[in-house]
């Protein structure tokens, strides 16, 4: 498998290009950034994208490609694992979102495994939340106790109750404290 590895940090790109080239793949190219690998003339079998990436991020490189009409595997390594990014990934046209935690013959497993097409990166499930949701969401965020949300939004405090156990019934949350949190990783606020 002929790959391309963009990674802005040269250290982690050596040390990866000699693992995977051990584990016997090729590396045909490097990118210090989205922009540099999305330049590149030859078409691998496989582009290995950083999710950070200075200027052009390693999501919008892998939007790109695919607009740009490359047809081989994008996959985003990373060591952020949070349901939103994994959405923004399936969005942008990934194949696959990787921990940079794997070992390489792991590594080499799951390329193997996805160019097969036994893994495939899926749409995360992310709760919808209504306008109302959102709102009382946004305002226990700022910290504002039951009462105070319901004078902001001129709501009883059992109405707002309401919407605070609905909200947490999504996050699968059992409490203010875990609501904000999921609600972070999911991307609902910033």
């Amino acid at each position: 498998m002929r790959l391309l590895v963009a990674d802005d940090h040269p250290l982690f790109r050596l040390g990866l290009k000699a693992a995977l080239e051990a584990e016997g793949l090729e590396v045909v190219a490097e990118a210090g950034t989205g922009e540099e690998a999305q330049a590149l003339e030859k078409a691998p079998d496989a582009v290995l994208l950083d999710l950070r990436m200075p200027g052009m991020d390693g999501l919008t490189c892998a939007r790109r490609l695919r607009e740009m009409g490359y047809r081989g595997l994008v996959i985003l390594l990373t060591t952020y694992q949070e349901p939103a990014l994994l959405l923004e990934a399936y969005k942008a046209g990934a194949d696959a979102y990787l921990s940079k935690e794997l070992s390489a013959p792991e590594l080499k497993r799951r390329l193997l495994r996805i160019r097969q097409g036994e893994e495939r990166l899926t749409a995360p499930d992310i709760p919808a939340l209504t306008p109302r949701e959102e709102e009382v969401l946004r305002l226990l965020a700022e910290g504002l106790s039951t009462k105070e949300i319901a004078r902001a939004l001129r709501l009883s405090p059992e109405t707002v109750r309401s919407h605070l156990e609905s909200l947490y019934a999504k996050l699968e949350a059992r409490n203010r404290v875990e609501a904000l949190s999921r609600a972070r990783s999911l991307g609902f606020l910033p």
